[in-house]
């Protein structure tokens, strides 16, 4: 079984996740540290501090990675796997004024902190995997234990 967790960077993809991971005993994947670990990247964006991630690379080295495996993936880019690779997508969503606070505390600058608030305010992750998967559970991101919800 393959689960995927995206979401707008901040709004708690990873509590849930990990979380989730743990309860099902299911192996945990932070596409993060994957992309760096398997150089699925084109390149580095200095202004914005991250990897310009090639979504077909990524996409190829998960699919090798979790075959006959169940997993949970993490990462806001997770809902661009192909669903006939996913079982589960879960949508963490956040309220606004403490999106802003944790971007804060990671020491975003304002425009990433702007374009982050903006993505979650546009449903950008929730309207990509409604259009790029088949079952979506949206989550709050307050609930930090949703393995009740999925069943061997």
């Amino acid at each position: 079984m393959i689960i995927i967790v995206t979401g707008t960077p901040g709004v708690g993809k990873s509590v849930i996740a990990k979380n989730l991971a743990k309860k099902l005993k299911f192996d945990y994947i932070d596409i993060n540290k994957f992309v760096k670990d398997n150089k699925v990247y084109e390149g580095y964006d200095n202004k914005k501090r991250c990897y310009v991630v090639d979504v077909k690379k990524l996409n190829k080295a998960l699919i090798k990675e979790s075959s006959n495996k169940s997993v949970v993936i993490d990462g806001h880019l997770s809902h661009y796997l192909d669903k006939k690779y996913v079982d589960w997508c879960v949508v963490v969503k956040c309220d606004l004024k403490l999106l802003k606070k944790r971007l804060e505390k990671r020491k975003y600058s304002k425009e990433k902190i702007r374009e982050n608030l903006d993505s979650e305010i546009f449903d950008v992750c929730l309207s990509e995997a409604r259009e790029l998967q088949d079952r979506i559970l949206v989550v709050d991101c307050k609930v930090k234990d949703i393995s009740g919800f999925f069943k061997k």
